[in-house]
């Protein structure tokens, strides 16, 4: 492996373009005047709401400064998140959420007004073309009014929103950026840098030394800041709990599925199919330790292919190249849109030094959808290229279908778009392979699909509802208690088969989605609704697409629920759920035939 490059080393080609959104650091400091002189402007309108004239003039500013500020904050994080380091972007970033804290504060009057008008004369208005683009939000102030609090009360909820998000802002500094990682050395005595984004590579590596050498220091440097972690990480529970309380919520994961109108039996029904199917998991472990022909299965050998196959490197150009065929049975349309992200920069490609881990898609209303990758040529990375490409087609639809107040979608739909493109990139990759140890590999990496983004993740939700109950009854969530939760949860999970160490106990303290509290469930629900689509994408054709691409338009036209049965997915049933996982067990077994009866 290379040194890691500094953003100034890549080609422009690999980078993406924010001069989309806004032309130009010089012009941040002018918009930034320009929406905080709009913003003084809202209050005019305070006590006048229940005109009819008075209440759509406000909905025209807020949705103007909304626009504006929503471009502000989108370029100056996405600025940040190029290079962490970087004074200049990170003091920008923090000044244009500011903005999005003082809009919502001098919003705050808006619900507790509308709250003293009549249900029905609410939901009379939600009818009218008028407010045609804010019938959701006036339907929504019905829905909602048992848990909407007094003027006073709300303004205050508004002004605490900027110290109540620093905690991820916090544990990305410290994760991203201050924390440093022990070098791996290589069998020949050279010094490897490690990185968030080279971790995977190393966990994926057949050297088993090498495993353990990326393990044990990803792991070691958390340990080293495993009190101030813990102490992050309890206070951020305790926020999520205080915000649960003050909106008169039972509990966080009540409020949380609450929003999105969610219902219980579907989080709680999560876990109960994935405990069904731990005997499966169980028997993937055993089957994966005795392939790999190791008597103490450790964590970091939980992510090796089992099945040595040659694996092919692939450039940004050839995955490009590998998405598009796999995703052509979404229609010409969505390939076209693809080659618009790449040749009109909405993807920035490659890690560099200070630049954000992971990847995700984002953007601003009225702007096309960007990317952030740190790709490494893996065929992992093109799983993640088409994932992110799924979210960006996702939003880029659901923009041009939609106004602005419906055109967002919710989280719970976030991930189904991602895994479908994921699922077919599979599908086509089996459908075409050239031989039984290539097929063997590709039933592989689905198992690990199932055992990282539906097994893994679930265990993370349940986690996450273990801590928030115990600290809602008052429990200290210290180190040694975390540390038993998760590997308590860490052996549920995974059985004898896995060693569960001292290192892995504390894989809580790096995961950054724990600071978006009751997030992750939705990536196991996304994926076993995706395994539905992506089926009958591929065996009914277009009047399948048609209505995927209903779907996908859809944005947040509904609640979630009721969105993806568009698409044909009913999760209030259990169906999809226990279809998942049958799925899940046929591939294990799959595979195994193909273990035992062509010797690989």
């Amino acid at each position: 492996m290379s040194e890691v490059k500094t953003r100034k080393e890549l080609d422009d080609k690999f980078k993406w373009n924010l001069n989309h959104i806004i032309d130009g650091d010089e012009n941040c400091e002018k918009l930034f005047d320009e929406i905080k002189s709009k913003i003084s402007l809202l209050g005019q309108f305070k006590g006048k709401l229940s005109d009819k004239a008075e209440l759509k003039k406000l909905f025209a500013l807020e949705h103007e400064i909304s626009l504006s500020a929503e471009k502000l904050f989108v370029y100056s994080k996405m600025k940040r998140d190029e290079d962490n380091r970087d004074d200049k972007y990170v003091s920008m970033c923090d000044k244009a959420y500011g903005l999005l804290i003082q809009l919502e504060t001098e919003t705050a009057f808006v619900t507790p007004e509308l709250n003293k008008i009549d249900d029905g004369v609410l939901l009379s208005w939600a009818e009218e073309k008028q407010f045609e683009d804010n019938s959701i939000f006036l339907k929504e102030i019905v829905r909602n009014k048992s848990h909407v609090l007094s003027e006073g009360e709300e303004r205050l909820l508004a002004l605490s929103g900027e110290m109540a998000n620093s905690y991820d802002t916090i544990f990305t500094m410290l994760d991203d950026v201050d924390m440093k990682f022990k070098p791996i050395i290589t069998d020949d005595g050279k010094e490897e840098e490690l990185s968030h984004g080279r971790y995977g590579l190393f966990l994926r590596d057949k050297n088993r030394n090498l495993r353990r050498q990326a393990y044990e220091s990803m792991y070691q440097a958390h340990i080293d800041c495993i009190n101030t972690l813990a102490s992050l990480y309890a206070s951020s529970v305790k926020k999520d709990v205080f915000y649960a309380r003050a909106r008169k919520f039972d509990s966080v994961l009540e409020g949380e599925l609450f929003s999105g109108n969610i219902p219980q039996s579907v989080y709680t029904g999560l876990l109960d199919a994935v405990h069904s199917a731990l005997p499966t998991m169980y028997e993937y472990v055993a089957l994966r330790k005795k392939l790999l022909g190791i008597d103490d299965l450790k964590m970091y050998d939980m992510y090796v292919p089992i099945v040595e196959a040659e694996e092919e490197k692939y450039s940004y150009e050839e995955g490009i190249a590998l998405a598009k065929k796999a995703l052509a049975p979404l229609g010409e349309e969505y390939i076209s849109l693809l080659d618009r992200a790449i040749n009109e920069n909405w993807i920035d490609v490659y890690e560099t030094k200070g630049k954000t881990s992971g990847a995700y898609s984002w953007g601003a209303y009225g702007v096309h959808p960007y990317m952030l990758l740190n790709y490494q040529e893996k065929l992992d990375d093109v799983f993640t290229l088409v994932h992110e490409a799924g979210h960006s087609m996702h939003t880029f639809f659901s923009d041009r279908a939609l106004p602005y107040e419906k055109a967002q979608y919710r989280i719970f739909v976030a991930e189904v778009a991602s895994t479908v493109n994921e699922v077919l990139l599979l599908k086509y990759l089996l459908k075409n392979s050239p031989d039984k140890r290539t097929k063997a590999y590709l039933l592989n990496h689905l198992l690990e699909q199932f055992r990282t983004t539906v097994f893994r993740q679930t265990m993370f939700a349940e986690f996450e509802m273990k801590t928030h109950a115990e600290a809602e009854a008052g429990e200290g969530l210290t180190v040694k208690r975390l540390n038993e939760l998760y590997g308590d949860l860490n052996r549920l999970y995974y059985g004898n088969g896995v060693e569960t160490d001292a290192y892995i106990e504390t894989e809580w303290s790096r995961i950054p989605h724990f600071y978006r509290c009751f997030y992750v469930y939705q990536y196991a629900t996304g994926f076993s609704s995706a395994v539905a689509i992506a089926d009958k994408i591929l065996t009914e054709g277009k009047p399948a697409v048609d209505k995927y691409m209903q779907f996908l338009s859809s944005g947040g036209s509904d609640f979630p629920v009721e969105l993806l049965k568009i698409a044909g997915v009913d999760l209030t049933k259990p169906d999809a759920l226990i279809s998942a996982m049958k799925v899940f067990e046929n591939t294990l077994e799959e595979f195994k035939e193909i273990i035992e009866n062509d010797g690989i």
